[in-house]
């Protein structure tokens, strides 16, 4: 008697809520995740969405940045020293990229940090004690989505699916489109965009636009971030995406609505009982 399972291109497809989905990978990168930050809509659907997929049959890997917050010891972090060790270039100065990995043991999952010393290493998040906006956080952003993407070469582990949370990662789906597109591990590649409530004042550095270019990325790829501020780099993010998700029940309006004028493929906002199954299933249709 022949077994049930089927095979499309050598990807498994396994029977699941009434109908057959590919058993996709789903890389998720994020700007916080609960416990290593405090609670937030974000930190808790980039905690509990990656557990939740992976129960459901899908692969999942997991990055966030190594803030200096994050306390190592009691999160047990150890460094991963045959992904650490390569320096990236930014605004043309070598910084090292650090790779360091956790566990959430109640989950089975876990959780690949991405850290420098320059950038990571204060003991806050993106706002200084005094509630000061830090005025190189737009090379983090940068450090931070290019060292996601760096690292996951390393691991030789293709992501079907590219899930962004938050205007850290912002800038994922332009380097997905325009510089790592022909690399085999992301060819395939569909990326995902989670929207916030997540709104910074003021606006990034202004030389920002000069800092992202690489080859393949143009002058009119990064015309949006003339006025580098948190409606621009957001905007840019949705621009590159193949799909978006409302992640707050509210966002910024001038967001929302460049959001669904984007005829991009869009999933609303999910309540917090809904919004694991609802994920899990847009993900098949992308």
């Amino acid at each position: 008697m022949k077994l049930p399972i089927f095979f499309v291109n050598f990807v498994t497809v396994e029977y699941y809520s009434g109908k057959f989905m590919e058993n996709k990978r789903i890389l998720y990168i994020s700007q916080e995740i609960t416990p290593y930050l405090p609670e937030s809509e974000m930190s808790e659907i980039s905690r509990y969405l990656p557990q939740g997929v992976q129960e459901r049959g899908r692969e999942i890997r997991t990055f966030m940045p190594r803030y200096g917050c994050v306390n190592e010891r009691r999160n047990q972090l150890h460094e991963v020293i045959r992904l650490s060790g390569m320096n990236l270039v930014i605004n043309d100065t070598d910084h090292p990229l650090i790779i360091k990995v956790a566990s959430i043991q109640s989950a089975r999952m876990q959780v690949y940090f991405i850290d420098n010393e320059d950038y990571f290493h204060r003991k806050c998040v993106l706002y200084d004690p005094e509630n000061n906006f830090f005025e190189d956080n737009d090379e983090r952003a940068i450090f931070f989505a290019r060292g996601v993407l760096e690292t996951v070469i390393k691991l030789r582990w293709a992501p079907d699916i590219i899930h962004c949370h938050g205007w850290l990662t912002a800038l994922v789906p332009m380097y997905i489109k325009k510089f790592y597109f022909e690399d085999p591990l992301f060819v395939h590649s569909k990326v995902l965009y989670s929207v916030y409530n997540d709104y910074f004042p003021g606006v990034l550095n202004k030389n920002f636009r000069k800092k992202l270019y690489l080859k393949g990325i143009t002058n009119a790829d990064v015309k949006i971030l003339e006025t580098p501020n948190y409606e621009n780099i957001s905007k840019l993010a949705i621009q590159f995406s193949d799909a978006i998700i409302q992640g707050s029940s509210e966002i910024h309006p001038e967001i929302e609505k460049f959001m669904l004028a984007s005829g991009k493929r869009f999933l609303g906002y999910q309540s917090k009982d809904a919004y694991i199954e609802a994920y899990n299933d847009f993900y098949s249709t992308i």
